[in-house]
């Protein structure tokens, strides 16, 4: 911490506002497992980062506006009246800027009647006159107007990370007056953005023009006798008071009645436990890694009472009993790959801890593993399974696991592969966590003292035995117990054998894809050097920027610090006016489709088994989907036909067998249905109509179904599923490119037409409110601790997840239980075929081709019997010699 004063003060709409905006594009990417938007929180954490590292306050204030009206609005009620009314995906990640915040140490604080602006005005003053040095961060150019000796006034101008700095002498130089006179230019030009009047026809231009001649608002009137007849004197003296009604609504107040001193700000650095709370809340993975969080798990680890553990050298059956719970450590992410490097099991009363070369000569552990009338508890089933079966070794017998119990109690991820983390949220404090034992990163590995290892180890285990019966009672009391034990522990056994499974990869397939592409991005290059007149580097944006800016005259959309923005948001906006912009786009696109998916899968190709084995993350996403990483097989695009193709590597085992593919149709939308009751919804399913056709019919108020356009039957499509996700009209009309108007319209009209869906969302958010969450079909609770909160941004969201979660967690529930009776019909049959993958809707199997009748028989019983709905559930099946001829 520098021994310099220096007071930072950030204007906290202002650059949120211009975070969201500046990765407006990544908008729909850019979401939590909640389903809550985070690009705005994402670039205003960046612009933290960038802002405090650069400046290292010794004081440090993020000043918000307290509510639409101010003292301003007492003499003109329409100031700031002509700005549209913020987007619900921004405005519901306003409350959650505190929490940033909180993490990054800084206060934040704001006066009802009053704006930022004057809060930062009033303490940039008081800074000042105690010789502070002042730094403010804006994205509103009003604040140049505090500008001085002494303060600095920094403009992001793309985003948040590019700044421009205003200082007395820059503004002098750039505009030829001083700070003070800036109030007097809005007095004379206005501001639309604030809706600030200024004098009719005088614009920047020639406020700057009049001032530089008289110097004020004031001096002008005093002189304006003086000035010769023309219009806009005519224009001066007819709105004389709206000048000097425009100056007051632009000058800032430095004198607000504000309940803080400067000594109350003192900046002190980051608070690493509220830091990595929201990190591991708004999923940034990528700063969780990056954070340095020695201290904090250092003092998590103090004051832990001992705990007795016996290291066995020799194993045998004494050592083993029912109700035992057994963790296995393995210190990779990715189990499929990673050594054992310890083994400890046992109960309250005694725990025993070996090295797994022990373990493993020795039959008395394997019968015990195997033996599934001994139970055990342990932390992540899935995961243990697969590493004992590398080891020849079939486990047996499990009976609890906290990390799923955890998740079904708390709605929240307990995926992090840490013990710790999960004894944490169920208030039990004798477990550390691993980084405190065996770092983090790239500095992971096996203590030197091994009995630090060992002390580790068996608190872990002594932590599951004691958490797996505190939330056994947990789960009985919620109506869960069948949950865990008739879906997800079953559910995670079958993962595990698909994981180990895998499948096989054409690794020919994907180095011949790999030369395809390259050809097409050849002749795509071949166009852009055409269009262009010259070659370049198509990937270099600041090449591409002179290209399309400066050589080929297009205009400027947007600037950055090196030049030029080339963004996707850029391009699609000059898409029609440019023809090159069209082939720079394919060309991205192929480029992104090369070198993330051919290049990426042929990277995690099984040298030996030609196979990939994904791992499937079961307790992320909190409607109860499951996830997939290393690599993520449910994302491979396939909207463009060069993505699909991607699926033409993935192929049954060996010749006369097949890929089969079986997909729900509409899953979402028919629990609608079901749970809304809603008779037209129900009626279209029952006839098999086209949902969205029937849609459009209703929300276009159109009499046949021949007047149904390929486009409305689009926007219908997008009305359907925006209403299941809970979808704004903002962005309703970004989805169809229409009016927030017409948005809103569309929705409306949806609602009258469907009254059954608004019943259901009606009576869903009023039945969350009184309980504090929402259920699955299946008792699956999603808790929404925001639900009657007086922050409406905060309420607004768990209103929207109330509604949509348990429509997409009862669809996620069904599929598991397909799951579930496909691989016990499958067994007791004794058909060779096997479940590979689940992507979604969708389960993939194969078989060998004269098992394909049968097993399109039994998927389509099974799937679409295992739950009984109001409307009929709708598998639609194919198969082929691959993933891409199976659709």
């Amino acid at each position: 911490m520098t021994n310099k004063k220096k007071l930072l003060l950030i204007d906290g709409h202002s650059v949120a506002f211009r975070a969201f905006y500046g990765l407006h594009s990544q908008l729909e990417r850019m979401k939590n497992r909640n389903g809550l938007h985070t690009n705005a929180l994402y670039g205003f954490h960046n612009m933290l980062e960038v802002i405090v590292t650069k400046e290292q306050p010794s004081h440090a204030l993020v000043a918000f506006d307290a509510g639409k009206t101010t003292f301003r609005h007492k003499y003109f009620e329409e100031y700031k009246g002509g700005r549209s009314k913020m987007p619900s995906e921004f405005s519901e990640q306003i409350p959650f800027m505190k929490d940033l915040l909180k993490g990054f140490g800084l206060k934040s604080y704001e006066l009802p009647n009053y704006e930022a602006d004057d809060i930062i005005g009033t303490l940039a003053k008081e800074a000042e006159k105690k010789g502070f040095e002042v730094v403010i961060l804006t994205g509103d150019r009003d604040l140049t107007q505090l500008a001085s000796d002494s303060v600095r006034i920094d403009i992001t101008k793309k985003g948040v990370s590019d700044l421009e700095e205003y200082t007395k002498q820059s503004i002098m130089n750039d505009m030829g007056i001083t700070p003070e006179q800036i109030i007097d230019m809005k007095g004379l030009a206005g501001d639309s953005s604030d809706n600030i009047p200024g004098v009719t026809n005088i614009g920047e231009k020639t406020a700057l023009k009049l001032l530089h001649e008289y110097g004020s608002v004031e001096n002008l009137y005093e002189n304006i006798d003086k000035m010769k007849k023309s219009k806009r004197k005519e224009y001066l003296l007819d709105e004389k008071e709206t000048a000097f009604l425009s100056k007051q609504l632009a000058t800032i107040d430095v004198e607000a009645p504000i309940t803080i001193e400067i000594h109350d700000l003192e900046y002190n650095g980051r608070n690493m436990e509220e830091l990595i709370s929201f990190y591991k809340e708004m999923d940034f993975n990528s700063h969780l890694q990056k954070l340095d969080t020695s201290e904090y798990m250092e003092q998590l680890a103090e004051d832990l009472t001992e705990v007795e553990y016996a290291f066995v050298e020799e194993i045998d059956s004494s050592l083993f009993s029912n109700g035992m719970s057994l963790y296995i450590e393995m210190l990779s992410e990715n189990y499929h790959h990673s050594d054992i490097v310890a083994i400890a099991w046992g109960n309250q009363e005694k725990v025993y801890v070996a090295n797994p070369q022990t373990v493993f000569e020795s039959s008395a552990f394997k019968e015990w593993a195997e033996d599934e009338t001994l139970l055990k508890q342990m932390y992540d089933a899935k995961r243990t399974y697969v590493a004992l079966n590398n080891k020849n070794i079939t486990l047996k017998g499990v009976s609890f696991d906290i990390m799923l119990a955890s998740y079904l109690l708390t709605a929240e991820d307990s995926s992090s592969g840490d013990v710790a983390d999960v004894a944490q949220k169920h208030h039990y404090d004798g477990v550390t966590p691993d980084e405190v034992v065996y770092g983090k990163g790239k500095k992971i590995k096996v203590p030197e003292d091994l009995t630090l290892m060992y002390d580790h180890l068996a608190r872990k285990v002594i932590a599951i035995n004691h958490l797996s019966e505190q939330m056994d009672k947990e789960l009985k009391e919620n109506d869960q117990e069948s949950l865990l034990k008739e879906m997800e522990l079953p559910l995670a056994m079958i993962l595990a054998e698909m994981e180990i499974q895998g499948i096989t990869a054409d690794a020919e397939r994907l180095t011949q894809m790999k030369g395809e592409f390259k050809e097409i991005l050849e002749s795509i290059e071949e166009k852009i050097f055409e269009e262009a007149g010259e070659t370049f580097n198509i990937n270099s944006p600041k090449q591409l920027g002179v290209i399309l800016f400066e050589k080929m005259g297009y205009p400027v959309i947007k600037k950055t610090k090196t030049g030029y923005s080339t963004a996707q948001d850029v391009l699609e906006k000059l898409r029609d006016q440019a023809p090159i912009v069209e082939y720079i786009l394919e060309y991205r696109t192929i480029s992104k489709i090369q070198s993330t998916y051919i290049e990426g899968l042929l990277k995690v190709i099984d040298k030996q088994s030609s196979k990939i084995h994904t791992r499937y993350l079961q307790t992320v996403a909190r409607t109860g989907r499951l996830s997939s990483v290393d690599p993520n097989l449910q994302n491979i695009p396939i909207r463009l036909e060069e993505g699909r193709k991607i699926r033409q590597a993935f192929v049954a085992r060996e010749k006369g067998w097949k890929i089969f593919a079986s997909d729900y149709s509409q899953i979402e939308l028919r629990i609608l249905a079901h749970i809304s009751k809603d008779e037209t919804l129900i009626k279209a399913f029952k006839d098999n109509e086209d949902i969205h056709t029937t849609t459009a019919l209703q929300v276009f108020d159109l009499k046949d179904v021949s007047e149904v356009t390929p486009n409305m039957r689009r926007d219908a499509k997008a009305v359907n599923f925006g209403i299941v996700y809970g979808i704004s009209d903002y962005g309703l009309s970004q989805n169809l490119n229409i009016t927030r108007k017409e948005a809103k319209e569309y929705i409306d009209t949806y609602f009258e037409r469907f009254p059954g869906v608004k019943e259901f969302i009606d009576t869903v958010i009023r039945e969350a409110k009184d309980k504090g969450y929402v259920e699955t079909l299946f008792h699956r609770r999603r808790y929404l601790p925001d639900i009657n909160s007086r922050n409406f941004n905060l309420r607004s969201f768990a209103e929207r997840t109330a509604m949509n979660t348990p429509i997409q967690g009862s669809a996620a529930d069904i599929l598991k239980m397909a799951m579930i009776e496909m691989d016990k019909r499958i067994k007791e049959r004794g058909l060779q075929a096997t479940m590979l993958l689940q992507v979604h809707d969708e389960l993939i199997f194969e078989a060998p081709e004269s098992e394909i009748e049968e097993l399109e028989t039994l998927v389509k019983e099974v799937m679409e019997q295992t739950v009984e709905l109001s409307v009929p559930l709708k598998v639609e099946s194919s198969y082929g010699d691959s993933w891409y001829e199976a659709k």
